[in-house]
């Protein structure tokens, strides 16, 4: 009889998920557990353990910020198979039924044995909201910033195709407290969209930087607001200087929409995350 490799068995004992969740960050300190307040991730956590004596770790896609919100993250964890024994269709009733209403899982499906949400992510898509009126919409005080000033479409299309691409986008990230290994990233996306009085900020990559997205529009922003040329933005590039770029726009109107996977091999993106690129 064939033996089975350890690494297979390991897999036939444990059973791993992938889970999508949502979120308003209005009321949390970012995603990750936190030492003083509280992470969506412990929320999620504290949940799985009503369900599952193991008390399994979440691993997500990505970090976000304090107020930050989220409606696609995603997440996977680990059980003992023996654990498991409700139907995987009502794994995310069963979740949300321990969570508050502000975090949902969307969806939850088994996932494959190497799957790992960081490492095989392949991208993932952000979304900032801008209400421009003199009146700020009520209804979208906490999921949008209020630019009360008009702000010139045109102009802010123009900057945010200089964003697309290869590039080292320091000018544009928040400080750490460690040094990176490269602050080069690869956007692949940054459009305006308008509807209305409100404008839809929408930025695809491979990896951001902190605070990076919020970098960008804020700074998108201004040059709507005529503070700058967008042909300024390839400066700002060049110079690798925070202090040379535009304004961090509020935490308040980031979503993080969507996480992406492709087929791409985990140790590649492993290495790529432990790069820094």
């Amino acid at each position: 009889m064939r033996s089975v490799p350890r690494w297979q068995n390991i897999h036939l004992r444990r059973i791993k998920f992938k889970l999508v969740i949502a979120y308003d960050g209005s009321g949390y300190e970012g995603w990750q557990v936190q030492k003083i307040g509280t992470g969506v991730q412990q929320i999620v956590e504290t949940a799985l353990a009503k369900l599952f004596p193991s008390a399994p770790r979440l691993h997500s896609s990505s970090r976000t910020d304090t107020g930050v919100h989220a409606l696609g993250m995603a997440a996977h964890f680990e059980i003992p198979r023996d654990e498991y024994k409700m139907n995987i269709g009502r794994l995310a009733l069963a979740v949300n039924a321990w969570l508050p209403e502000d975090v949902r899982v969307v969806s939850a499906s088994i996932a494959k044995g190497e799957f790992h949400a960081r490492f095989d992510a392949g991208g993932k898509q952000y979304r900032y909201f801008v209400w421009n009126h003199a009146a700020m919409n009520p209804l979208l005080r906490r999921t949008a910033w209020h630019v009360p000033r008009k702000l010139d479409l045109k102009a802010m299309r123009a900057a945010a195709k200089l964003f697309v691409g290869r590039r080292d986008f320091k000018s544009f990230a928040g400080t750490q407290n460690y040094e990176m290994k490269t602050t080069v990233r690869r956007v692949t996306r940054c459009e305006v969209k308008k509807s209305g009085a409100q404008f839809t900020f929408i930025i695809e990559g491979d990896g951001f930087l902190y605070k990076m997205c919020r970098g960008i529009v804020g700074t998108i922003v201004q040059a709507g607001l005529g503070k700058f040329p967008p042909e300024e933005i390839k400066t700002m590039l060049a110079k690798a200087d925070r202090r040379v770029a535009g304004m961090t726009a509020p935490a308040h109107g980031l979503v993080l929409w969507k996480v992406f996977y492709s087929t791409q091999r985990r140790e590649e993106a492993k290495a790529r995350s432990k790069a820094g690129i």
